[in-house]
């Protein structure tokens, strides 16, 4: 086990672009796995952990090394040493790595462990927010599941495939998967591996979306022959999943503030042989007027702090700001009023987010029951879905029912 060196100094690189230059990490990674195309599986791989290692532990490391952002090409340097020395690495007598204080890093590490904002590597006001809305225990847990590495789960494409069809052709490929109970769809992968550069992905006989969030097309009720709004597409992985348990039968309609994603899921709709999806980009209030009280279903995937993706974002820890937390639920309670209109009596929505937090979750919800609008839905049910509890992302989803 020893270190290489263009493979640590474009880690230095690429950790200079997330942290210095605002980038982000998976931007950073996917233009660092093609700097060398002699490079084999266990050198790319060394590459993508060390930096996502380094990104999710940036407060811990930084304090162990004493240095102060904005860091310098030394300051990386040592956040590097540091991270190697706690993950048992010979420290090469290379120039950047001399008088790596082996002992004081250890003994800094036991020391800083002891804090929790320090030991899950968070700034205060993430800390701080998270104990206020879940209770020092449970932010303990929750916060701890979001520094565990994200697990690659793959989503059926049942449009094409089945799931034990593509268990065995991934096996073919020494591609190990296993079943999820109570996830129809699901398959995990056993070890990571590139799944994108099998011909099953270039094929659309799947897609890589986690565990659950593969949960919230199911919890709408979607069934084929419906009209079907997804208001906040985005790129398009829950519309997809609609797509095929609608088999294709019915309208689903994908909208969204920018046209570059809805772009990007066209291009998905096509490999995924998805075409019930029509496309419609919200460029003012008329687009969703035409719609009102015409849909069957709609989900309201609202914009959130990502506070339940963590493990998936480890960047986002540092990009996110409390007043960008304060705005994204004001407007997650304008879009649940405006978008819920679309509902036609009789009709269900599902509320959703990536988050954690009560106040952007359970929260919205109530208060959208007692507004003018939300006076015609009645609440159905929600789940709650934590990390520390499922081992997978952070969710939530609220199911309602327009009246008649």
């Amino acid at each position: 086990m020893r270190l290489h060196r263009n493979l640590v100094y474009t880690t230095i690189d690429s950790l200079n672009a997330i942290f210095n230059e605002g980038e982000y990490a998976d931007k950073v990674v996917a233009r660092a796995l093609k700097k060398d195309k002699r490079w084999g599986s266990s050198d790319r791989k060394f590459v993508a952990e060390t930096i996502y290692e380094i990104v999710r532990w940036k407060r811990l490391y930084a304090e162990i090394a004493e240095v102060k952002e904005p860091y310098d090409r030394d300051d990386l340097w040592r956040m590097f040493a540091t991270w190697a020395v706690l993950r048992g690495y010979p420290i090469p007598d290379w120039r950047q790595l001399e008088g790596t204080p082996q002992r004081k890093i250890k003994g800094r590490f036991d020391e800083l462990s002891k804090i929790r904002k320090y030991r899950e590597s968070i700034p205060d006001w993430m800390d701080e927010l998270g104990v206020k809305e879940l209770g020092e225990e449970l932010w303990s847990k929750e916060i701890a599941a979001q520094n565990q590495q994200a697990q690659v789960i793959l989503r059926v494409n049942t449009l094409k495939t089945t799931k034990q069809k593509l268990r065995a052709i991934l096996m073919d490929l020494n591609i190990e998967t296993e079943f999820l109970d109570n996830q129809p769809d699901a398959l995990v992968l056993k070890e990571r591996a590139n799944v994108f550069l099998t011909d099953a992905f270039k094929e659309g006989l799947f897609e890589v979306q986690d565990a659950n969030s593969q949960l919230v097309a199911a919890f709408l009720d979607v069934k084929p022959g419906m009209k079907v709004v997804d208001t906040c597409a985005g790129a398009g992985g829950k519309t997809l999943h609609m797509a095929s348990l609608m088999e294709n039968k019915g309208l689903l309609i994908a909208m969204d503030l920018y046209e570059s994603k809805l772009k990007q899921l066209k291009l998905r709709a096509k490999r995924n042989g998805a075409f019930n999806i029509e496309y419609r980009i919200i460029d003012s209030t008329k687009v969703i007027k035409k719609l009102y009280e015409k849909a069957d279903r709609v989900l309201i995937d609202a914009p959130c702090s990502g506070l339940g993706v963590l493990k998936r974002n480890p960047d986002s820890k540092w990009k996110l700001q409390p007043e960008f937390i304060d705005n994204i639920r004001k407007v997650q309670a304008e879009v649940l009023e405006s978008y819920s209109r679309i509902v036609k009596p009789g009709g269900k929505m599902v509320y959703a987010t990536c988050s954690v937090l009560p106040s952007e979750n359970q929260n919205q919800v109530k208060h959208f029951l007692t507004t003018e609008n939300g006076k015609n839905f009645t609440f159905v049910q929600d789940k709650k879905i934590l990390a520390s509890e499922s081992g997978f992302d952070g969710f939530y989803m609220a199911l309602l029912e327009r009246k008649l």
